[in-house]
């Protein structure tokens, strides 16, 4: 409550706020209302089929409903959707525990995480071991397809990125070299090229009796595209570390492999957190453009689906299916955000306005 009556007072505190906040309140009475109307009150909600929503003028959330399963798991077997919930439910409580402010060693915790929880997610998703029916990768899709890339993407460039930091700032100058030049080249490309050259070159360079998978070519190239954008903000972070903490850490007698990994590097992610976040967040957009390869995550599903003849009796599907689409990745980098904003506090790395 003391927040909202500071807020509340500081949009009229100067007659510039008091003009601001007025226009803003204007746009919002001719906004909303017409929203509201074609989101709830007038939306078409149930029906057999898509003859339901022909001739609407609202949205069509039936077929949202219908096509439920499709953009949750795209084509995953449905007997074994169990697997994905229970991966699902595996990553939330991961995370739970880790913002228990109780739970102690919370970096090592995490750390421990992040190499058993992607093992135990790809032995439930893709089977073949404990049991498990063995599920192509090819049948990934929607929803699940997205959290998957963008999830393994994070996991997996943010420590190259980490390494190709440190390694252009190493001491030894063909690891430097190499290590700049590699970010200065895949910084300099495309993400689209990068997915086309993973797909078709990668599998050129596998043994000949090797079968080469899609989905695992577009994975290494988001990880080895990312990275080297992450490595920029790393090093940043890097820079912004004061010359007097090297030499208090060697003061105290640690090596300089310790001053880096016990005193720098803890203090370089801190400054560089709101650039990793920012980074991650550009991620889950990013995942869209695996349509391009022949993968339809949750893009891909919902515009296959509007294209079924059964749904062509409306602009109001397509509309609302991309509206669903820009509410389910603005929650995905939402919750990244605020989950990096509790982490940014508990660090306290500088404070969020």
């Amino acid at each position: 409550m003391p927040k909202l009556r500071a807020f509340l007072k500081s949009c009229v505190s100067t007659p510039l706020n008091i003009a601001l906040s007025l226009a803003v309140l204007a746009g919002l009475a001719a906004f909303l209302p017409s929203f509201i109307q074609w989101a709830f009150i007038d939306a078409v909600w149930s029906g057999p089929s898509g003859q339901a929503c022909a001739g609407t003028r609202a949205a069509c959330w039936l077929f949202v409903r219908l096509h439920w399963n499709l953009i949750v798991f795209g084509r995953y077997p449905a007997p074994e959707h169990w697997r994905v919930e229970l991966a699902a439910v595996l990553g939330l409580a991961s995370v739970l525990v880790i913002l228990l402010p109780t739970v102690k060693r919370k970096l090592e915790l995490a750390a421990a995480l992040l190499v058993l929880y992607p093992v135990a997610a790809a032995i439930l998703l893709c089977g073949g071991i404990f049991g498990l029916t063995s599920v192509s990768t090819s049948v990934w899709g929607g929803l699940l397809l997205t959290v998957v890339v963008a999830a393994w993407t994070i996991v997996t460039a943010i420590p190259l990125g980490l390494m190709l930091a440190l390694g252009r700032r190493s001491r030894l100058p063909v690891i430097a070299l190499l290590s700049a030049r590699y970010i200065d080249v895949v910084r300099g490309l495309p993400l689209v090229g990068v997915l086309f050259l993973a797909v078709v070159l990668l599998p050129v360079f596998m043994p000949p009796s090797t079968t080469s998978n899609t989905l695992v070519s577009a994975l290494i190239a988001f990880s080895l595209f990312n990275a080297a954008i992450l490595a920029e903000v790393f090093r940043g972070g890097l820079q912004s570390v004061p010359r007097h903490q090297y030499e208090g850490g060697a003061a105290l007698g640690f090596s300089h492999r310790q001053v880096m990994w016990l005193i720098v590097i803890p203090r370089a992610i801190s400054a560089a957190l709101p650039g990793i976040v920012n980074v991650c967040v550009e991620i889950v957009k990013e995942t869209t453009l695996i349509l391009i390869v022949g993968l339809l995550d949750l893009l891909g599903v919902l515009q296959a689906a509007i294209t079924d003849p059964e749904w062509l009796v409306s602009d109001q599907v397509r509309r609302t299916a991309y509206f669903f689409a820009g509410i389910a990745f603005w929650a995905l980098c939402f919750s990244l955000s605020r989950y990096s904003a509790r982490i940014e506090r508990g660090m306290n790395a500088g404070t969020r306005r």
